[in-house]
Parts: C-alpha cells; sequence; structure tokens
C-alpha cells in the first residue's frame, strides 16, 4: 500500500478534531472543505474562550489566570490552549505564522511529551526503493546539545513507530563505536546513552547490515536517523532528493503532548491536507 494511502486511512480511523487558528486563510479554507469533504478529520476553528482552556495554561505554565486570558487573545495559543484542553485533538498552523510562533504556543499551552523537554521536527523520507524512513532534526535545532539530542532521539522513535509501526534509530556521526574522538562524537555518545539506542554510528553502518557487521555497530536496519546538527540534517534530506529521488513529507513538529503540525508558509492546498493527514495520524 502507498504510504500516504495508509496515512489517510489511519486519519480517516481517528475522526479526529483538528483546530485550524488561520481558518480565513484561503488556502487553508479550502483544504478545510477536502478535508471535511474526504472525512479525513473534523476542521474546526478558534472558540471562544473558555474556562478549561485558561485552566489548561494556568495548569500547564503556572501562570496566573489574568495573564492566561491575554495570552488566548492569540489565535495560535487559543488554538494550542483548546487540543490542550480537549476541545479539539490536533493542531495545523503556519500558513500565516512563524515556525517558532507555532513552537511557542505549543510549548506554552500543550507542553512536551512525556520524557522529552526539546521540540524538535522529522522528515519522513520515501525512497524509489520502497524504503520509508525518519529523518531528524532536519529543520528546527540548530547544533543540540547531549540532552536535546536524546529528546530528538526519542521524539523520533515515537514518531516512526506512529507512522512506520517500528523505529529502529541510529545516531549518526564521523564515528562508529570508538573510532574516532572529538567534541560532536562526545555529544553523540552521550545522547545515545541517555536514550538507549545505537550510536555514535556511521551512516553505512546503520544501513548496511554487511558493514554493521564488520564494524561491530549492530544489525543495520535503521530507518530513523538522528542527525548531530541542523547541517548535518538538512543536507542529508536534501541530497537524498536530488540524488536518489526521494520525496521528503515535512518537516512535522514531534516532543509536544499532542500532535502539532507547523506549515511551510508556502504551502499548497495539498500541502496542506497532506500534512494534516500525517499529524492526525500520530494521534
Amino acid at each position: 500500500m502507498d504510504f500516504m494511502e495508509k496515512i489517510y486511512g489511519l486519519a480517516r480511523a481517528r475522526g479526529a478534531r483538528v483546530v485550524f487558528p488561520e481558518m480565513d486563510e484561503p488556502r487553508v479554507a479550502e483544504a478545510c472543505d477536502r478535508l471535511r469533504a474526504e472525512g479525513i478529520c473534523e476542521p474546526v476553528g478558534l472558540s471562544e474562550v473558555s474556562d478549561a482552556q485558561v485552566a489548561a495554561i494556568v495548569a500547564a505554565r503556572g501562570t496566573k489566570e489574568a495573564m492566561a486570558r491575554r495570552l488566548l487573545a492569540k489565535p495560535l495559543y487559543r488554538a494550542a490552549a483548546m487540543v490542550a484542553a480537549g476541545e479539539a485533538d490536533c493542531m495545523v498552523a503556519g500558513a500565516d505564522s512563524p515556525t517558532r510562533r507555532v513552537i511557542e504556543a505549543a510549548a506554552m499551552a500543550i507542553g512536551p511529551d512525556e520524557g522529552i523537554e526539546t521540540p524538535s521536527s522529522f522528515f519522513v523520507m520515501l525512497f524509489p526503493d520502497g524504503r520509508q524512513m525518519v529523518f531528524a532534526d532536519c529543520a528546527v535545532n540548530v547544533a543540540p546539545d547531549a540532552e536535546q539530542l536524546a529528546d530528538i532521539a526519542r521524539a523520533s522513535a515515537r514518531s516512526a513507530e506512529a507512522l512506520l509501526g517500528v523505529a529502529h534509530v541510529a545516531m549518526l556521526s564521523f564515528s562508529t563505536g570508538t573510532s574516532g574522538t572529538g567534541a560532536s562524537v562526545e555529544i553523540v555518545r552521550a545522547a545515545a546513552e541517555q536514550a538507549g539506542f545505537a550510536g555514535p554510528v556511521q551512516a553505512d553502518a546503520a544501513l548496511n547490515p554487511v558493514i554493521a557487521a564488520k564494524k561491530g555497530a549492530g544489525s543495520g536496519n535503521a530507518n530513523v536517523l538522528i542527525f548531530p546538527d541542523l547541517d548535518a540534517g538538512n543536507i542529508a534530506y536534501k541530497l537524498c532528493q536530488e540524488l536518489a529521488g526521494a520525496q521528503a513529507l515535512g518537516p512535522f513538529l514531534q516532543g509536544f503532548r499532542r500532535p502539532v503540525c507547523d506549515l511551510s508558509r508556502g504551502a499548497s492546498v495539498d500541502d496542506i491536507v497532506a500534512s494534516t493527514a500525517v499529524t492526525v495520524a500520530m494521534a
């Protein structure tokens, strides 16, 4: 089955309510009409401020009620609070808002997933030979430290389990095991120990069982690649697109208690529909 066919099926089975704080934007409005017509989700707009939304902000941030109500005057914060309060299942935003604002609102109202403190992003990479992989972080964290990198790995494993059914995580470096040294290697090593995943490991050992066996680096069957920094992740996914003909879906946000999607401000209607379906499938 085609990956997106599977995703649309999962989304339809969820019957999720998805809040769109930018529903007045023409592309978002058209996408919402399609999502509703095709039974992918139930799009909802911003509600009036409720006591449950206020309570969600107060509980998440320990702020006072008056401050919570001021935050809820902002569409992104109200949408995130609707998710936190159970008035919606997911949030899709970003068509008219910078990524940092979407992350701020989600962090403030929804909060991090269990055992994770660092919001991050991932791409689903679809290769011509049928392989489906998760690449992270390719869009948000520039130079994560060991704790942040461990968070990215944990969140990516959960994302892969939800979308691909299984997660085999490799934390990449220019070094496999103890073959190399340096500050970046030590960050990956510490992160791998914290998260409980394979690493540091070179990309060929992560992906090729024969090379993995020669280097004593596990099974070589990784489908989740964690890059040491944004340079490596962003370069890698674009190289896979251009040289291997891979399709990159995303980036999608991860690490929050409930699913949040940050759209590109150049997203088409088709992009919004597909991104929403992936977000719902993760719910």
